[in-house]
């Protein structure tokens, strides 16, 4: 399970996302959250919880990808 983060950013109405997903509900929403402040034509957002795995962790106010699978060499 995980979370990931939506916005609408036209006149669609149509909730958009990528791919990444966080462990928690707060790491998803201060993402979602960073992302209205850069992005000047997000409308709405939201935080929707999912099946799909962690891949990202949100550390000092930044999204970083999680490595899976062992160090990378």
């Amino acid at each position: 399970m995980s979370y990931r983060a939506e916005v609408i950013a036209d006149r669609s109405g149509k909730w958009v996302g990528n791919g990444c997903r966080f462990a928690t509900h707060p790491e998803a929403a201060a993402y979602v959250a960073d992302l209205m402040y850069r992005w000047t034509s997000v409308l709405e957002t939201r935080v929707v919880q999912c099946d799909d795995e962690v891949n990202y962790e949100w550390r000092a106010g930044k999204a970083f990808p999680l490595i899976t699978g062992g160090p990378v060499a």
